[in-house]
């Protein structure tokens, strides 16, 4: 199946190429320039922090998947064509990576869980796009790697940042001395991907998302920043806000449901209050 397919549109952005949709109560962000890869230009970054805002607002969304269209690739990172004009300076430059920045931000921010479903290419910033993700599914053909060091480039503090802490020291300087591409197996075996589909990487990741999504919303928000903070040093976490949380889920009504269902054994229907 392709996600572009099931999705109602929710916002479209950068002429279409970036496009908003909903299944359920679960959040899409569609990469939609697929001749290109799904190349991200400033304008589709431009429309991420729009379609992040439209969700993040929106409490009936629940899980934020980010997609390729296509079926050749996730995103394969900035669009190259647009830096003539719009890298052409240090000024331009300044401004074109403060855009990017700040969708990156968002993503990176998103109080929501989030899933990019790998289906093809997924390298260098492409790579450094999916690693915003809580999650990662992949079908069983996607390639990943970071060419950096064959295009004499420099991958960025933050994706390398994200991509230490995910797979370690070691395995991190194997992808990036190397600039090889790994298959899904191997990005698996090193815990770049969560998950290998077993059929098409779309159906495998709206499975999970409505998963994640029929639980208690703000158990799982709690969750998700718990495991936040406590990667951070102990004087460093927010014990303040993770009290809050426990405080929220406790006097919810979303746990006395949880209870009842669990007593009546029946599924829980979960209001995320």
């Amino acid at each position: 199946m392709r996600i572009e397919d099931q999705m109602e549109l929710a916002g479209s952005y950068a002429e279409g190429k970036l496009l908003a949709g909903r299944i359920g109560n679960v959040g899409i962000v569609l990469f939609n320039q697929p001749e290109k890869r799904n190349a991200v230009s400033l304008e589709m970054w431009e429309g991420v922090c729009a379609a992040l805002d439209l969700f993040g607002a929106a409490e009936d969304i629940r899980v934020v998947v980010y997609a390729g269209s296509g079926g050749k690739a996730f995103t394969s990172g900035g669009d190259i064509s647009q830096y003539a004009e719009r890298r052409n300076s240090a000024e331009a430059n300044s401004e074109y990576n403060r855009i990017a920045a700040k969708g990156r931000e968002k993503m990176g921010a998103l109080a929501k869980p989030s899933i990019a479903c790998i289906d093809g290419f997924c390298l260098g910033g492409g790579l450094s796009i999916a690693l915003l993700a809580d999650l990662r599914v992949a079908a069983p053909d996607s390639m990943f790697g970071v060419p950096a060091a064959r295009l004499g480039l420099c991958y960025s503090a933050e994706a390398m940042e994200r991509l230490v802490t995910l797979i370690g020291p070691a395995r991190a300087r194997l992808m990036i001395y190397t600039a090889r591409r790994i298959n899904a197996s191997e990005a698996f075996a090193m815990g770049l991907v969560d998950v290998i589909a077993g059929k098409d990487a779309a159906s495998e990741t709206l499975e999970l998302a409505i998963t994640i999504a029929d639980n208690a919303p703000l158990s799982v928000a709690a969750a998700k920043f718990f495991i936040d903070q406590v990667q951070k040093q102990p004087k460093e976490r927010d014990e303040a806000r993770m009290l809050e949380h426990m405080s929220r889920c406790m006097d919810s009504s979303d746990y006395r449901e949880g209870r009842s269902a669990f007593m009546e054994k029946r599924k829980p229907a979960f209001l995320g209050a």
